[in-house]
């Protein structure tokens, strides 16, 4: 069959992989891949809980970078699966460098999406020394209005995908979606679990693409990874202050940064990358993709960041 990304890079297969031990409970999975010798980047994939996929090795010239991807805790191939003890945006930080500790690298390219967005944001906050600069997407600042509206705006868009979503939870309690969820998808029953995590990942997924795309198979691996640690984290409002990542953002404003966003981005509206654009100034360039949802393999956005890595291997860049 045609690659159906061709401006991607071609798959490639890691250099090294494995599994590292960061607690009693937690083993994180990573994939060592591309030129040992070139620039280093690391990969935060989205969710929280989604994991990463082969493909996102492929927004890299392998001949130039020196890329680092890991599932994070409770998601992908770590284990074990959908664990929420010992599970915070603090900890996930110390698990970003023990792994740059692990493999000797300084400094590094950060690359994050949605949730991974995030996760950049917060790991640049707290260590900007070893960071080289950002490529961002579909920018999720963890507020509560941002959490509201994943779970509360899809009405006025998707508003069969919201009810579907809703029929499940009694009347009394949809006043608090993310309570009533998370009550189901944390009972140790998987009678009671199973179907709120099939809601929840199911309910996130039909929203991703700007054009209807077919429904996903269920996947044991994503529906728990995405509905467990989603519904955890927003629970905990990311473990941030309302508004933290936006306040810090002159901790790493001296470091170059590509927003690339989704015009209609229902799951991450646009307003929070333009937001984050203005408080980091002219360190960071928007790419504001008009005819693009959420999704990284959407053509116009994942078009934006290949080269906006092949900007920054040539030019240490964006623009």
């Amino acid at each position: 069959m045609p690659d159906a990304l061709p401006h991607l890079f071609p798959p490639i297969q890691p250099r090294n992989s494995g599994m590292l031990a960061v607690d009693d409970i937690h083993t994180i999975y990573w994939e060592e891949v591309g030129n040992p010798n070139g620039i280093p980047v690391v990969f935060f994939h989205g969710g929280p809980g989604a994991g990463m996929s082969p493909q996102h090795r492929r927004f890299f010239n392998p001949d130039h970078y020196r890329v680092i991807l890991f599932d994070q805790r409770g998601a992908g191939k770590s284990t074990p699966l959908g664990e929420v003890r010992n599970n915070t945006t603090q900890i996930l930080i110390e698990d970003i460098e023990r792994l740059r500790t692990l493999f000797g690298i300084d400094k590094w390219l950060v690359f994050g999406g949605s949730w991974g967005s995030t996760l950049a944001l917060a790991y640049g906050q707290a260590h900007p020394e070893r960071c080289l600069g950002f490529v961002l997407r579909g920018i999720f600042l963890c507020t509560q209005k941002e959490i509201d509206w994943f779970l509360q705006g899809s009405e006025w868009f998707h508003p069969e995908v919201y009810d579907e979503f809703v029929a499940p939870i009694p009347v009394e309690e949809r006043g608090n979606l993310l309570q009533a969820y998370v009550k189901r998808i944390m009972d140790p029953n998987p009678d009671v679990h199973w179907p709120a995590v099939r809601a929840w990942s199911k309910f996130e997924g039909r929203r991703v693409f700007l054009l209807p795309q077919p429904d996903e198979p269920p996947s044991d691996t994503l529906d728990l990874g995405v509905g467990r640690m989603e519904s955890h984290y927003m629970a905990n409002l990311g473990f941030f202050s309302d508004g933290q990542l936006l306040s810090n953002v002159s901790r790493i404003a001296h470091l170059p940064a590509v927003i690339v966003q989704g015009r209609y981005d229902v799951i991450c509206p646009p307003v929070s990358a333009w937001r984050l654009q203005q408080a980091w100034g002219a360190n960071a360039v928007m790419k504001m993709i008009p005819d693009a949802g959420h999704g990284a393999m959407e053509q116009g956005i994942s078009r934006a960041l290949v080269s906006a890595t092949e900007q920054f291997r040539q030019q240490g860049r964006f623009a």
